[in-house]
């Protein structure tokens, strides 16, 4: 095989093999110190140009609840977008600038969640590469997809 269509080959294998990869992403975002019990992390998956899974986590251990999307929703005024937990408790989610405010349907009790890094510390751990890169990457992708 000559080097031309080695290097063809590869590349095709490439796009063979990356594309549904490529399109998984989620941005993560959280409030309180993780290992704690005040501690509360929202992630928002998309999949092939579509909004997909929302989870909730909470506490020391992380507990995992899974949410559904409900919806456009407003809080004083302001554009954001509804979760529902499974006993139907319904949040409401308003972004403010590259963090996301998270509220009952009154606007009370609003708790801020700032982006959330997923990947190695100090050397330590394994990339996340279907995690936003940063906090801007995470607000566009929750536009894109939760706001719509």
């Amino acid at each position: 095989m000559n080097y031309y269509a080695f290097a063809t080959a590869l590349g095709l294998g490439a796009l063979v093999l990356c594309p549904a990869h490529a399109q998984n992403r989620v941005a993560n975002y959280g409030a309180g110190q993780p290992g704690t019990a005040s501690y509360e992390h929202f992630s928002f998956w998309t999949n092939a140009g579509r909004r997909t899974d929302i989870h909730y986590a909470h506490g020391e251990d992380r507990v995992d609840v899974p949410l559904r999307y409900a919806g456009l929703g407003r809080v004083n005024g302001q554009a954001g977008f509804k979760v529902q937990f499974p006993d139907r408790r319904t949040l409401y989610l308003v972004p403010s600038g590259n963090t996301l405010r998270v509220s009952s349907a009154n606007g009370a009790t609003t708790k801020t969640f700032a982006w959330e890094y997923e990947g190695p510390m100090n050397g330590v751990g394994t990339n996340c590469s279907v995690c936003a890169d940063d906090a801007a990457a995470a607000m566009q992708l929750l536009r894109k997809y939760y706001l719509k």
